[in-house]
């Protein structure tokens, strides 16, 4: 038994407490956001402590680990600030939108001997394990391509855009990360294209809102992502893997799988899962339970701050290409 706290009230920072408040395996002593009401708020409903300053629960040598659901430019100073002060960490993606700061927060983090795991929710899917597996199994045989499409339902409000960071490194960056879990081999060949097709006044931000991006690894393995951040059916989240030995697909959820035929239409179904919190709900519960595990035993983090770098490596490399309309290689 662990005790977490959860720093930010905010909506990726209340996913993460109500599953810390279900996990058998810790407990949630206490929420903190900068904004009062939303953290007293959030720890009524949960039977937790409720503080304004996140540095006050870093302090406290009751609490053993820190989840850092805050805004992006936050993640670095706290999550330093858990190191050195001997915490566990389970920090939200990005680490930082500068990669030389993120890695130098990496790099302290090492020599530190810190406890830091980032959250790529995506990886936790049971539809994601299960393509993992099937690969390792050989399933596929030869792995040769991988094909992500990613799509919002709608755009996000312009002020999260305006300090996103932008779709590359706020969004696909989630599909950065699925692309090397997948390929089993780290991509060093990016070519991207970017376009503003959905707002005009996401371009007016100096951001795009429709990207397609090819990677490639040393061996020649390929990846192929497609994402927008809107699509009129729904939350669009597919994969596809295909080697030598056949492919497999990886669909969207829906609320059930029944299929209507009438004498409007055949094979009827219900919309797609609307948004990312119904979609990965089991996947934030499951990562939250292999954060606890990987603690409670002092095993290897499931995802590393070296994942972390690696997705936000490839979310500049994108962006390089599609502004300079080139190929941008990297490290094998």
């Amino acid at each position: 038994m662990i005790n977490i706290a959860v720093l930010g009230a905010g909506r990726i920072g209340r996913i993460h407490a109500r599953n810390a408040a279900s996990t058998p395996s810790c407990r949630l002593v206490a929420v903190a956001d900068p904004f009062g009401s939303a953290a007293r708020d959030l720890a009524a409903q949960l039977g937790c402590r409720a503080e304004q300053d996140p540095a006050a629960l870093i302090a406290d040598p009751g609490i053993d680990a820190v989840v850092i659901g805050t805004p992006t430019d936050t993640h670095v100073d706290l999550m330093l600030q858990a190191a050195r002060a001997g915490k566990a960490v389970l920090c939200e993606k990005p680490i930082d939108l500068d990669i030389a700061r993120a890695e130098a927060a990496a790099s302290e983090v090492e020599a530190l001997g810190g406890r830091v795991m980032v959250a790529f929710n995506r990886r936790f899917d049971p539809s994601s394990l299960a393509l993992r597996a099937a690969i390792e199994a050989g399933e596929v045989g030869d792995l040769r391509q991988v094909v992500i499409t990613s799509r919002d339902p709608a755009p996000p409000p312009a002020d999260y855009l305006r300090h996103s960071g932008g779709i590359f490194r706020d969004m696909v960056i989630h599909d950065f990360d699925m692309a090397r879990y997948l390929l089993g081999e780290e991509p060093v060949a990016v070519v991207a294209t970017a376009s503003c097709l959905v707002d005009p006044a996401i371009g007016s931000l100096g951001d795009d809102d429709t990207v397609m991006v090819l990677l490639r690894t040393a061996s020649g393995r390929q990846c192929h992502i497609n994402a927008c951040r809107s699509a009129s059916y729904g939350y669009d989240q597919r994969f596809e893997v295909f080697g030598s030995a056949g492919m497999l697909l990886n669909d969207n959820l829906r609320p059930d799988t029944v299929r209507r035929y009438d004498a409007h239409a055949t094979e009827s179904r219900k919309p797609l899962l609307n948004f990312f919190l119904e979609r990965y709900d089991q996947a934030y519960r499951t990562e939250l339970e292999r954060f606890v595990q990987a603690v409670t035993a002092g095993s290897p983090m499931p995802v590393t701050l070296h994942d972390g770098l690696q997705a936000l490596r490839l979310a500049d490399a994108a962006l390089h290409s599609a502004r300079e309309g080139r190929m941008v290689q990297l490290p094998g």
